[in-house]
């Protein structure tokens, strides 16, 4: 039998969040390209990026392999830009951490995933969940109180404790997401563009005959 424990973690974090009240979407990375320059119109690319520019917040949940992320996991963000235009599809949006082991606890991944988190410019809350022996902690599929549910256990404390504090860190921050992405360096980037265009065009105005004179 083929189960994917991180997307059964999904799944658990799904409902959970859906309890809290939220509008929860699922991307599935099936069909995704490896990143490259030339397949930005590729169906699951435009997918995904329209998903990150909807949502207020991202779970990002990953297995652990040869003690890090796997690369379907990596792949999807280096799919995400860190700007479209004047668009920053991840900047300032809250980010939860998730990840599921074969083997003993381990937190190699969910630290990769904090990592790439701040690297997109997301607010990473402090709390995480890592789910160690990921086989033994789920219903079965025929389970007749629910299949492929995760099981009653400190875990799943962990996991309820994660999606409550992404829930509130994301009610305090939303209304603010134009104040966490508005810096200083942009600013005045913005400043100087403005600047040579004025001059650019002054400079053309100067070159231009005066037709009042001829």
């Amino acid at each position: 039998m083929n189960r994917s424990y991180s997307r059964l973690l999904s799944y658990e974090a799904s409902r959970i969040l859906f309890r809290l009240g939220c509008d929860v979407r699922m991307y599935d990375p099936k069909g995704l390209p490896v990143k490259d320059d030339e397949q930005h119109l590729h169906p699951k690319v435009q997918e995904l990026r329209e998903l990150s520019k909807w949502s207020d917040g991202h779970i990002w949940i990953s297995p652990e392999q040869h003690g890090n992320v796997t690369a379907v996991f990596k792949n999807q963000i280096d799919w995400i830009p860190l700007s479209t235009g004047s668009v920053r599809p991840t900047q300032g949006r809250t980010l939860a951490i998730a990840q599921v082991s074969g083997g003993s606890q381990s937190f190699n991944t969910v630290n990769t995933l904090r990592i790439l988190g701040r690297w997109m410019r997301m607010f990473a809350i402090p709390n995480q969940s890592s789910i160690p022996i990921a086989y033994k902690q789920f219903t079965e599929p025929e389970d007749a109180e629910g299949g492929s549910r995760l099981m009653p256990s400190g875990n799943r404390d962990r996991l309820v404790d994660c999606m409550e504090e992404f829930v509130k860190y994301t009610l305090v921050m939303r209304p603010h997401f134009d104040l966490f992405g508005d810096r200083y360096s942009e600013r005045d980037e913005k400043r100087s563009k403005a600047e040579k265009e004025r001059l650019a065009k002054a400079k053309e105005a100067e070159a231009l005959p005066d037709l009042k004179k001829m």
